[in-house]
């Protein structure tokens, strides 16, 4: 009993700690899942919902507490920080977590040498991520309209959004960038307007259990072809988080921020282990 509860407060910790870190664009949810080892559980908890609901509800449920927990937390901090005369900088933050994430994609890809059947697999991501820099800014904005076609769009923006959220090395936050929904999406969470987020929520859910499903089969069979398409992805998303090259003393904190972006994501699967270290002990 005892070893339950302290498994479900592991999960509830790593839920706050993938819910919270997502917000900042350029970090992937799926990455920071497979950095703190629980990614492949909630791949296989998602797609198997409904033929073993008495393993997965739990777990998915424990984890969602904790993912829903830590996405108000940040969010609340990242949307003031927006604001502030910090916010150019901080673009530059989530640019360098984009680079950082790229060492892990080539790690769980197994890619030592880069042929030319890869860079066709690479040109497939960049392709798909530029087809949805067409899509028009702000389509799928929560809160928009009430009106029947406004909440399927979001219910569609949703399901997209779901794709960010199970690929590892794709950001949801990212996702929303292109979109151009994020600052949106974020102010509706970070003042709980739960009703301007049901209609992406519900699509989101779909998409899940969907992108769950098709994630397993790929990653079973086509791992390296499936990693080298969401690294494309990962490098064509890169101009939509670009804010512009800064001047004087602001562009020297921009650097200094691209690089802290860089190595806190590279090095972020020992930083994520120490701290919930000390809340498992603490929970002991």
């Amino acid at each position: 009993m005892l070893d339950n509860q302290r498994e479900n407060i592991k999960t509830l910790l790593k839920g706050a700690w993938v819910g919270g870190t997502m917000t900042v664009p350029g970090v992937s949810g799926g990455s920071m899942a497979m950095v703190l080892g629980i990614y492949d559980r909630l791949i296989t908890s998602v797609s198997r919902i409904f033929k073993e609901p008495g393993k997965s509800i739990p777990f998915l449920l424990w984890f969602a507490v904790g993912g829903c927990a830590g996405i108000v937390l940040f969010s609340r901090g990242i949307s003031l920080l927006l604001t502030t005369k910090a916010a150019v900088s901080a673009r530059f933050f989530f640019l360098g977590a984009v680079g950082g994430g790229i060492p892990l994609i080539f790690k769980e890809a197994g890619i030592r040498r880069f042929g030319s059947k890869d860079a066709i697999f690479v040109g497939i991501g960049i392709l798909s991520a530029l087809l949805l820099t067409l899509i028009p800014t702000g389509l799928f904005a929560p809160g928009e309209s009430g009106s029947l076609s406004s909440v399927l769009l979001q219910a569609v923006g949703g399901v997209i959004i779901a794709v960010a959220l199970v690929l590892p090395g794709i950001s949801a936050s990212q996702m929303l960038y292109m979109l151009g929904i994020y600052e949106s999406t974020l102010q509706a969470v970070s003042h709980l307007d739960i009703m301007a987020l049901i209609p992406l929520g519900i699509g989101g859910l779909a998409g899940t259990f969907v992108s769950a499903k098709v994630l397993e089969g790929l990653l079973e069979k086509h791992t390296r072809p499936t990693f080298l398409i969401i690294l494309g992805f990962m490098f064509a998303s890169l101009p939509e988080l670009f804010p512009g090259i800064p001047t004087g003393m602001e562009l020297v904190y921009s650097l200094a921020a691209l690089a802290a972006g860089f190595f806190l994501l590279f090095k972020i699967g020992k930083v994520a282990d120490r701290i919930l270290g000390v809340f498992e002990k603490k929970s002991e």
